[in-house]
C-alpha cells in the first residue's frame, strides 16, 4: 500500500477534452490538428487534449483552525519540480454548525417511482450551474455481495437514521448499489430528504447473495455455495470483482471537481490465498486520482464470536475442532475479512469503523470530516499518458497559515493507441515498473512446486483468461487472437530478479473453438526453478488487439521439504480435467531447445502430453478428473547432519498407498482404491508419482471437499491434503 501523509484530504483529477476556443489552455498543452480533406471548402478542425488536475486543499493555522480569504495569488503549484499556472480556484465553505432539515409529509405514492430510477452514471456538474458548490458530497454505497440479509438490513436502518436525523443542509446524498452484475446509481446527489428516505425503505434486502465469497478452511461447513453456469469459472475471485466495482465507483465519481466521500457498507473482504493484489492497488489508485476518500463500515456490527462458529453456518465437523485449527481458523478469518477494509479507508484519506453497532457513526465521520477547503486546478503541462507516479507540491505565502492538507501526487491517465512494435514493448516494459498496476483483463493464476534435488524446486505457473475479454480478429482467412505476456518473479527480501518470462503468443482458433470462446476462458503455463524461499509474482497479460492489460500479482512461497520428517513430504497438487498433447496445443511458453528444456523438468509433462491444471477446480460430470502430485521418500527425509540409515523410508524399497476421497455435506461420496507405487529408479530424492483418474458421472452437481491420503507403512508417517472443487453439469 502507498501511504499518503495528508489522511483526511481527498483529491481528483480529471482527463477533460477541451477546445482552443472555449477554454484558456497553455501553451505547453498537447495539440493535434486534422489536415482537410478534398472536397472540403477550406476548413479545417482542431482539437486540443489538455489534462486537468484538481487538488483539494485545507489550510490551517496554529490553533487548527481553518484560514479564509485566501487567493490563487496566495498559492504555488509544482509538479514534479515544474511550476505550474493555477487556472481554477474556488473556496468550499461548509457550515459545520447546520441543523438537521426537519422531517416533511412524504407522499407513500412516490416510493414505486423511486423503484425505476437506477441509472449507471453520476450526473457531472452543468456548466454555469454550480449545484455541488458549498455541499458536502456523501455516496452511500452498499455492498450486497458483502452483506448476508441480517447485515443488509442494518446498513439500510442504518442510513435511513442519518438521513431522518442528522443529515444536514450542507449534504449531498447519492446512493449506489453493488448485486454482482453492476454498479448502480439508484439515487444521484440530492438533499431531498423524502427521495432519499423513500428509496433506502423500498430497497430490496437479500439481493445479491447469489455471488457471496464461500469459505474454504477448518472453521467452515462443507455446504459451498451458489454457482452460475456462465459465471462458475471466476466466481471465487470474488474479490477481484468487489475491489473492480469499488473501483467503477471511484471513476463515476471523479467527473466531479468537489472532495468526495463513499460509505462502503459490507460485511467485510477478506483478501487471501493467491488473491490478485493488483487489483487492490488499482483500486486504492483510481480512488486518489478521482479525489475520493473510502469509508468502510462492517455492517456486522460488533461481533463476539463462539470459537467453533456461531449459528450461521454449520458445524466444521472435522479434526480442526479438537486440534485448535477451527478456533485459530475463526479467528484468522474474521481479521482477515476487517483487513482490506482497513486499508483501503486508510489509503484513500478516510477511516474504517469496525465494532460498532451504531453504523451510522460511520457516515457521521464521513460527514465532519469535510469541513472549509480551497479547490486548486491547473493543466498540467506534462501531457504524457504514461501512467506514471506525479508529485505535486502546494506552498503558501500566507503568514496565518501553519498546515496544509493536499494530495501530493496522482497517477497519471494511460491510453493506447496506434503503437509501433517499439511503441508496444516499451508499454509493457511500463506497465511492468507501475506502482498503478492496469487491471483491464480478469487473470486467475496458480501456482504450483515440485521438487527437483535438494535444493532446486520447479514452480510451474498456469493462466487463465476468459475468452469473452478477447478480441478475435480476422486474419489470413483464419480466426486467432494476439496475447503478450511478461512475468517477473522476485525475492520478497531482497527484492532481486529471480526469473522473467516474456512471450508472445498467436492463438489459432478453429470455427468450432472462435464460437465458443465467449463461454471458455483461454490458458498459458511456463515455469521457473527457484530456491525455498518467499517471492513476489507480477504477470502480465496484454490483448494486441486492443491494447488492454491484465495485471495479476502476488506472493507466494516455495517450502523447504528438506526439513520435513514427521511426515511424509509432498508437493502441490495438481487437479485437472485435461491433457494435451505438446503438437496440438494452443499456446506454447518457449520454442525449439527452450521448449524441449522445459518439457523436461516439467513434472506435469508425461509421454507426450501435457497435464492443464484447473486454477478455479471447477468440474464437469461428463468428463474425468485428473489428481496428480509427488511424494519424497529417500534421502528427503533424512534430518540435517543424520546419515540416511536413521531414517526407516531411507532403507526401504516398500511403496507408498495413496487413494483420493470426495466429500459432499460432511458424507463420503466417492474414495478410490488405494494405489501402490514405488520410488522411481535412480532418483536421490525418492520421488514418488501418483496419478489418478477420477470419473465423475455418478456424482450430483454441487460442491465438494477433495481429500488426497498417503501412507508410507514402512516409514510409519502420512501426507494429507485437501481442497475444495465445484461439480457443474
Amino acid at each position: 500500500m502507498r501511504p499518503l501523509r495528508t489522511v483526511p484530504v481527498g483529491t481528483v483529477l480529471m482527463a477533460l477534452l477541451v477546445t482552443l476556443l472555449a477554454t484558456d489552455v497553455p501553451a505547453l498543452a498537447q495539440q493535434t490538428g486534422t489536415n482537410e480533406m478534398s472536397g472540403q471548402n477550406g476548413t479545417f478542425t482542431l482539437t486540443v487534449n489538455s489534462q486537468l488536475v484538481i487538488e483539494t486543499v485545507v489550510v490551517k493555522d496554529k490553533k487548527g483552525n481553518f484560514v479564509p480569504g485566501l487567493t490563487a495569488r496566495d498559492f504555488a503549484v509544482t509538479e514534479d519540480g515544474q511550476p505550474q499556472t493555477i487556472r481554477i480556484f474556488e473556496h468550499q465553505a461548509l457550515s459545520t454548525a447546520a441543523t438537521p432539515l426537519p422531517v416533511t409529509p412524504r407522499d407513500d405514492e412516490q416510493i414505486t417511482l423511486y423503484k425505476t430510477l437506477t441509472r449507471t452514471q453520476i450526473a457531472p456538474e452543468s456548466p454555469g450551474k454550480p449545484q455541488y458548490s458549498d455541499h458536502r458530497l456523501l455516496a452511500l454505497y452498499f455492498d450486497m455481495t458483502a452483506m448476508p440479509p441480517d447485515d443488509q438490513l442494518r446498513a439500510l436502518s442504518a442510513a435511513e437514521k442519518f438521513v431522518r436525523t442528522q443529515m444536514t443542509v450542507a449534504d449531498l446524498v447519492a446512493i449506489l448499489r453493488y448485486q454482482g452484475g453492476s454498479v448502480d446509481v439508484v439515487q444521484d446527489f440530492t438533499g431531498d430528504r423524502n427521495r432519499l428516505l423513500s428509496i433506502l425503505e423500498t430497497m430490496i434486502v437479500g439481493e445479491g447473495q447469489g455471488s457471496v465469497e464461500s469459505i474454504d478452511d477448518a472453521s467452515s461447513a462443507d455446504t459451498g455455495a451458489a454457482f452460475g453456469q456462465d459465471d462458475s469459472e471466476f466466481n471465487i475471485f470474488n474479490n477481484d470483482r468487489q475491489l473492480s466495482a469499488l473501483q467503477t465507483a471511484a471513476k463515476m465519481l471523479g467527473s466531479l471537481s468537489e472532495r468526495k466521500s463513499l460509505i462502503y457498507f459490507a460485511s467485510g473482504m477478506r483478501l487471501h490465498g493467491l488473491d490478485n493484489l493488483a487489483q487492490l492497488h488499482a483500486t486504492v489508485d483510481a480512488a486518489v486520482r478521482a479525489g475520493v476518500s473510502f469509508w468502510p463500515v462492517d455492517a456486522r456490527g460488533l461481533v463476539a464470536s463462539a470459537p467453533l462458529g456461531d449459528a450461521t453456518q454449520g458445524s466444521p465437523g472435522n479434526a480442526g475442532m479438537y486440534s485448535g485449527g477451527a478456533a485459530e481458523a475463526v479467528t484468522t478469518q474474521f481479521q482477515q475479512s476487517q483487513d482490506t477494509m482497513y486499508s483501503l479507508g486508510a489509503d484513500t484519506g478516510g477511516k474504517s469503523l469496525f465494532d460498532n453497532n451504531d453504523l451510522t457513526r460511520g457516515i457521521v465521520q464521513a460527514q465532519s470530516a469535510i469541513e472549509d477547503y480551497y479547490i486548486v486546478g491547473y493543466y498540467t503541462t506534462n501531457t504524457a499518458q504514461n501512467g506514471r507516479f506525479r508529485r505535486v507540491k502546494i506552498t503558501t505565502d500566507s503568514p496565518l497559515a501553519d498546515k496544509l492538507d493536499y494530495r501530493e501526487g496522482y497517477y497519471a491517465n494511460k491510453t493506447f493507441n496506434k503503437f509501433t512494435e517499439a511503441d508496444k514493448e516499451r508499454q509493457l516494459e511500463d506497465a511492468l515498473m507501475l506502482g498503478d498496476p492496469v487491471t483491464d483483463l480478469t487473470i486467475a493464476m496458480e501456482i504450483d512446486y515440485f521438487q527437483l534435488n535438494r535444493a532446486e524446486y520447479y514452480v510451474p505457473i498456469i493462466v487463465k483468461i476468459p475468452g469473452r475479454e478477447l478480441a478475435i480478429a480476422k486474419k489470413f482467412g483464419a480466426e486467432h487472437t494476439l496475447i503478450d505476456f511478461v512475468c517477473e518473479v522476485k525475492d520478497e527480501t531482497s527484492g532481486m530478479t529471480m526469473s522473467n518470462v516474456r512471450d508472445f503468443v498467436n492463438i489459432k482458433l478453429s470455427d468450432a473453438t472462435a464460437a465458443e470462446l465467449a463461454h471458455r476462458p483461454v490458458e498459458y503455463d511456463s515455469g521457473f526453478t527457484l530456491f525455498p524461499g518467499k517471492y513476489t509474482i507480477k504477470f502480465l497479460a496484454r490483448d494486441d488487439e486492443t491494447g488492454r492489460i491484465g495485471t495479476f500479482q502476488t506472493t507466494f512461497v516455495i517450502p523447504d521439504l528438506n526439513k520435513v520428517t514427521k511426515r511424509l513430504a509432498l508437493s502441490s497438487v495438481v487437479l485437472s480435467s485435461q491433457r494435451v498433447n505438446l503438437n496440438d496445443a494452443l499456446y506454447n511458453a518457449t520454442r525449439g531447445k527452450e521448449q524441449a528444456k522445459d518439457d523436461a523438468a516439467n513434472p506435469l509433462v508425461q509421454d507426450g502430453q501435457k497435464l492443464i491444471p484447473s486454477v478455479t477446480r471447477v468440474f464437469s460430470r461428463d468428463r474425468q478428473m485428473y489428481v496428480y502430485l509427488q511424494a519424497y521418500q529417500k534421502d528427503l527425509a533424512t534430518p540435517t547432519g543424520a546419515s540416511a540409515t536413521t531414517s526407516p523410508a531411507a532403507n526401504s524399497d516398500a511403496p507408498l498407498f495413496a487413494y483420493v476421497s470426495l466429500y459432499s455435506n460432511q458424507k463420503l461420496a466417492l474414495e478410490t482404491p488405494p494405489i501402490a507405487v514405488g520410488a522411481q529408479p535412480a532418483t536421490r530424492l525418492g520421488i514418488v508419482p501418483l496419478n489418478f483418474h477420477i470419473g465423475l458421472g455418478g456424482l450430483n452437481p454441487g460442491p465438494y471437499q477433495c481429500q488426497v491420503t498417503v501412507l508410507d507403512p514402512a516409514g510409519r508417517r502420512a501426507g494429507f491434503w485437501q481442497g475444495s472443487i465445484l461439480l457443474v453439469p
